[in-house]
């Protein structure tokens, strides 16, 4: 990835700029950020926090840069509280909403491991598989991340990640970015504690196609420590990669201590975007989870500047 730092920062951009990155300007005003962004996740299928708000917008509104939409079918899309809008432009209408750059999740699941999901909430629909069709409908849709990984219990393999990112990648070019990992088992067995993604692997999912690798942030799956993961960042950048470290093991809903322990954990791991889950409760981390990671990683300058900048601001030319 050519690191050419963009004039303005992710900490810098103001929501309508952050909703209009192209896929080398986000990978820049990242990198620019120099580990101090904060990505949300949040399911749209079950019934928001807020009721009538959507958990996109709540936690657009407690701090995060980048809001990551879980449980997310391309063809059939859904978020509960969401106004009236036509599927092709849901993924648009939250960028409207939020003024937040928007990535979802895709899975290249084993449909045998799968399959023991149906009466769940991770059961697979037609437009949450990690397929080059899906991914450009994605694209078209105004998606700005795809992340290649899987939710609990879905039989996903760092080897099936690789085959779907090659496709992924040839289909799409580079008009979208790539993350691949994962933050958890996802029920393949043999692939948990520090076997959920090696060395090796972070070096397949480059030659894959990966802008960005995700890896278990410090502390939230056995075996997952700081010095294992900084050495897998500092390999990941060495190969042109940016970083991503995730809590997707329900910590999301530990005490505001828990949260700031791992953001500094994370932070001394040299990552370059910091993920919080979305099972809280379920749909998002605790509201006040997000905004504290947000102030451990940049403080609360910039942590309520995000909150507070009004969508109708202008950027100046």
């Amino acid at each position: 990835m050519e690191r050419i730092i963009m004039t303005k920062r992710v900490l810098d951009l103001l929501p309508a700029e952050l909703a209009s990155l192209s896929a080398k300007e986000l990978l820049q005003a990242v990198a620019g950020s120099e580990g101090r962004v904060l990505a949300a996740e949040t399911i749209g299928i079950t019934p928001p926090l807020l009721s009538d708000v959507t958990n996109a917008e709540f936690a657009a509104s407690m701090g995060a840069d980048l809001l990551l939409l879980n449980m997310f079918d391309v063809w059939e899309p859904r978020i509960v509280g969401l106004p009236e809008t036509r599927p092709e432009d849901v993924v648009r209408r939250v960028k409207e909403l939020t003024g937040r750059m928007i990535g979802i999740n895709l899975e290249p699941v084993d449909p045998a491991v799968c399959a023991q999901n149906e009466e769940t909430i991770w059961a697979m629909s037609r437009g949450r598989y990690a397929t080059a069709e899906n991914a450009q409908r994605a694209m078209e849709m105004g998606v700005d991340l795809i992340v290649l990984t899987g939710n609990p219990g879905n039989g996903v393999s760092n080897e099936a990640i690789v085959h779907s990112l090659e496709s992924i990648r040839t289909q799409v070019g580079d008009g979208i970015v790539l993350a691949a990992g994962k933050m958890h088992a996802s029920g393949v067995v043999g692939e948990g504690g520090e076997n959920i993604i090696t060395k090796a692997d972070v070096d397949a999912f480059s030659k894959a196609g990966a802008d960005i690798i995700l890896l278990p942030a410090p502390g939230t799956v056995p075996g997952i420590t700081t010095e294992y993961v900084r050495g897998l960042v500092s390999y990941a950048h060495s190969l042109g990669c940016l970083t991503i470290t995730a809590i997707g093991t329900s910590q999301e809903g530990a005490d505001t201590a828990t949260i700031r322990q791992i953001a500094l954990e994370c932070k001394m791991t040299g990552t370059d975007i910091h993920h919080i889950g979305d099972s809280g409760y379920v749909g998002m981390a605790l509201p006040e989870n997000i905004m504290a990671y947000s102030v451990a990683i940049r403080g609360i300058r910039h942590t309520y500047r995000r909150m507070a900048a009004s969508l109708a601001r202008k950027p100046k030319n």
